[in-house]
């Protein structure tokens, strides 16, 4: 009903590890149907329980919300497409189950995302969000090398990074939740700055970090929203220099009157 009609789809079922590339001929199916637009947000909705194999909601297109309960591999939404990704503890986990201070998920989760959103209640692996063009992300904690080549974007981290951050990072941002002041020593600051987020940033984290709780019931989110002028402060912001200075000769641009392309070819030549 969903491919042919646009009806809204629901289901639960089990998933295990053997279960690889979940939702990616599905996915294939609503792109042929449909287009590079999609169906509307959450037309199809499927829940899963278990362990999800390598690359699960592998270029997920938009119209597509795949979610477990419980934990996954390597790869999840490689080349994710304007989908949107859940992965979030088992309601069967211990009552003293920590979120936050567990693994969630394997490495290389978002390589290469175009679109689409994707919320992870714990840790997951190494190179996090690498070459992720457009996709935006919740996760609470990374390993190393995350954020590596990312060229678009946002990715917010609540929890630490491994070593070696941002390295190669030429576009899009990354907001870490820093209380412990660790994250310098983690960053590769060869194109990057660490800044403090602005009055936009604050806003859009906010509401990102909402969705975030309302998607996992994350525990880490739900404490940072309930003090939120105080634990906002401790959120940095990761900035590509040069993705910087484009965006600052946009906006000069704009207010004035200038011509936009020609400002980002002199802000990109420097």
């Amino acid at each position: 009903d969903a491919l042919d009609k646009g009806a809204p789809v629901r289901f639960s079922t089990k998933i295990t590890n053997v279960n690889r590339t979940v939702g990616t001929m599905l996915g294939h199916e609503v792109t042929k149907a449909h287009g590079g637009q999609g169906l509307p947000d959450g037309t199809i909705d499927i829940t899963f329980d278990g362990s999800a194999g390598n690359s699960f909601g592998a270029f997920l297109p938009r119209g597509i919300t795949l979610r477990v309960y419980g934990d996954a591999n390597d790869y999840v939404g490689k080349g994710l497409s304007g989908g949107r990704i859940v992965v979030r503890p088992s309601e069967n986990a211990p009552t003293d189950y920590v979120a936050e201070n567990n693994i969630i998920g394997g490495n290389v989760i978002l390589f290469g995302a175009t679109s689409g959103t994707a919320f992870l209640r714990g840790v997951v692996g190494e190179r996090f969000a690498v070459r992720n063009s457009g996709a935006v992300a919740v996760v609470e904690g990374v390993g190393d090398h995350g954020c590596e080549y990312m060229t678009g974007g946002k990715v917010v981290i609540l929890g630490q990074t491994g070593r070696n951050f941002a390295a190669g990072m030429s576009g899009g941002m990354a907001y870490v939740y820093d209380p412990t002041g660790a994250l310098p020593g983690n960053v590769n600051g060869e194109m990057v700055d660490l800044d403090d987020p602005d009055g936009a940033d604050l806003e859009w984290l906010h509401g990102m970090i909402t969705a975030h709780v309302d998607a996992t019931d994350s525990a880490v989110g739900q404490r940072i929203l309930t003090d939120w002028p105080s634990q906002s402060r401790k959120i940095r912001k990761v900035m590509p220099r040069d993705y910087k200075r484009v965006l600052s000769a946009i906006a000069e641009a704009e207010a004035a009157g200038s011509d936009v392309d020609d400002a980002i070819m002199a802000a990109a030549r420097g």
